[in-house]
């Protein structure tokens, strides 16, 4: 008996030490039960210095937090690493027609489970919700920054829960899913969606992008799937602003994609001018035939310069791939 707890206590000391090097890898430790150094993100957030020239590694542990968070342009090279993407839990429940203390709606902007205004912000591992249900425009996560990088992690909201806001931001997301009903993947910026599951959950549309006229490309999925739910059917895209593009690459279409592909939002002159594209679309989903006529089917050769270094590289040759979380 005295040799199987000694056994037990030696094992015990063993895995302790195992998640004491562990979390030695990290800045901080975020645990809402008392276990780390923050209860919450948001002390966390705080904590880190302003314009640190080093990367802020953030260990996230399981559990719902539910805050409304901001990462300044100050805390810059910050990364939340989550201790599991199904329970590492980052969440707020605000929406666009709520009313602020002066009684105005705080309107879609407004309405960020999280906002980041940060260069260099990486995450792995978690899940960013806004839980407000469906009660219009109310989005999880609000990008500003440049050469942001998530990894491994869920989105999930209805209307407008991931919004690519700004116009000079540059992001990558890798091995993530993404759920909502109408325009859930908008706005402004650059952005490789590559080996994600896309998931629609009623009548609506995958994309509004709003791109710039000067920016060379939008939004493009690469090896994606883009799933639905129940018999509902769905556009890939609609064009928030007269320039916005959208690419789908090797990515499985299942039968809840509308066989014309594309909607030009009541706006017949926006099939002038917005790019709306495919290569070698799969799946049920992909019968390009029918096709609205003003999207296209890219060639062999253009879409050899669809590659993430190629698209997201900018004037500092940035490649997300070479990074690692």
């Amino acid at each position: 008996m005295k040799y199987r707890l000694t056994t037990v206590l030696l094992l015990f000391g063993f895995f302790c030490a195992i998640q004491a090097s562990n979390d030695k890898e990290f800045d901080f430790v975020v645990d809402k039960n008392g276990g780390g150094d923050f209860k919450t993100v948001r002390e966390a957030i705080n904590a880190v210095p302003d314009y640190r020239k080093k990367e802020t590694k953030i260990l996230i542990k399981n559990g719902e937090y539910k805050e409304k968070l901001v990462l300044p342009a100050s805390k810059t090279n910050v990364t939340f690493i989550g201790e599991s993407m199904t329970y590492t839990i980052l969440t707020y429940d605000d929406y666009a027609s709520k009313k602020n203390i002066f009684g105005e709606e705080i309107g879609t902007s407004g309405s960020s489970s999280f906002f980041v205004f940060a260069d260099d912000f990486k995450a792995k591992n978690i899940t960013f919700r806004n839980s407000a249900g469906h009660v219009g425009q109310a989005v999880a996560i609000r990008i500003e920054g440049d050469r942001a990088i998530f990894e491994n992690c869920k989105f999930l909201g209805n209307q407008d829960t991931l919004y690519l806001h700004g116009k000079k931001s540059r992001q990558y997301y890798k091995n993530c899913y993404i759920e909502g009903t109408v325009d859930f993947i908008f706005g402004w910026s650059t952005a490789v969606f590559e080996s994600c599951v896309i998931n629609c959950k009623g009548k609506g549309y995958v994309t509004a992008a709003s791109t710039p006229e000067e920016s060379e490309y939008g939004f493009v999925f690469l090896n994606c799937r883009i799933t639905g739910r129940g018999n509902s059917t769905f556009y890939l895209g609609r064009p928030w602003r007269p320039y916005a593009k959208t690419v789908f690459i090797n990515c499985y279409l299942s039968k809840h994609v509308k066989p014309e592909g594309w909607h030009n939002w009541d706006k017949p002159e926006t099939q002038l001018t917005a790019f709306y594209a495919e290569y070698n679309s799969m799946g049920p989903g992909a019968n390009t035939e029918e096709r609205v006529p003003w999207s296209c089917q890219l060639s062999d050769t253009e879409v050899e310069n669809y590659t993430v270094e190629n698209i997201l590289k900018g004037e500092d040759d940035w490649n997300p791939e070479k990074i690692k979380l």
